[in-house]
């Protein structure tokens, strides 16, 4: 760990961080975690050192107890201490765009976690334990080297949108149908042959599918149980899109299924 801040100014910046909470030190040239960020304790509730060049998190980062965001994209992390369990406070955690080749098991302790992103890694797998994450809103784990999801996601009770684009993905396990708030599956440029068979009766809330760039036929999306429930959520949120002028981005109007 080294020390960021200079000796002028050292009290006025520490002082506002505690007063606001909030920690921001993007594009800060950090080569290491700072050491005032852990002396803060339980004053931090926001931390953000997006596109830094740090490479190690430390033990203590676990006394920052009281964080809802932790922000530590586009470093050069290659891996997590496994004290970051202990941040049982944590809404969201953006690890996105760096090295990571594995994640914890004692993620499972992030009770609260809504938002979990880790896209551009290096991740071959991810552990069982995300299963625990029952408030978990959003996963997004695309552009690492997953050939397969956990089982346990299917565990994930609360989520909404899975985001798993640019992966090896194969075949999908059976438990995601047990993600009744599923609203949308991104897995485009994988190698998906085959949904798993309830998935469209099951995941009643499943408005967008998007699978381009993967072996699957839309001719077995739509053989599918549940397919013609599953078109008409679909062509509801396109309508209401329309009907409200909204875009996503370059592609256009967002329509749900894409092979």
């Amino acid at each position: 760990m080294g020390c960021f801040l200079s000796k002028n100014g050292d009290t006025d910046r520490i002082a506002r961080w505690r007063a606001t909470g909030i920690v921001a030190l993007r594009d800060s040239k950090l080569k290491t975690f700072p050491d005032e960020i852990t002396k803060l304790d339980t004053s931090v509730r926001t931390l953000d050192l997006t596109h830094n060049r740090i490479v190690d998190i430390p033990m203590e980062i676990n006394k920052l107890i009281k964080i809802q965001r932790l922000v530590l994209a586009e470093n050069l992390i290659e891996r997590l201490p496994v004290s970051l369990g202990k941040l049982q406070s944590l809404k969201l955690l953006n690890l996105d765009g760096n090295r990571i080749t594995s994640l914890p098991d004692e993620l499972d302790q992030l009770v609260r976690l809504e938002r979990l992103s880790v896209s551009r890694n290096s991740l071959a797998s991810l552990p069982m334990t995300i299963g625990s994450l029952r408030n978990l809103v959003l996963l997004n784990v695309s552009n690492n080297k997953l050939q397969s999801l956990p089982e346990s996601v299917g565990s994930c009770a609360s989520l909404e949108e899975l985001q798993a684009n640019d992966n090896l993905i194969e075949d999908l396990p059976s438990s995601v149908c047990n993600l009744s708030h599923l609203k949308s599956l991104c897995l485009d440029n994988n190698n998906v042959k085959q949904a798993p068979r309830n998935l469209l009766k099951d995941c009643k809330a499943l408005q967008n599918i998007s699978l381009h760039g993967n072996p699957i036929s839309m001719d077995q999306l739509q053989q599918m149980e549940g397919f013609q429930e599953f078109e008409a959520r679909r062509k509801k949120k396109f309508d209401k899109q329309i009907d409200s002028n909204v875009m996503i981005g370059s592609k256009g109007l967002d329509e749900g299924v894409d092979l």
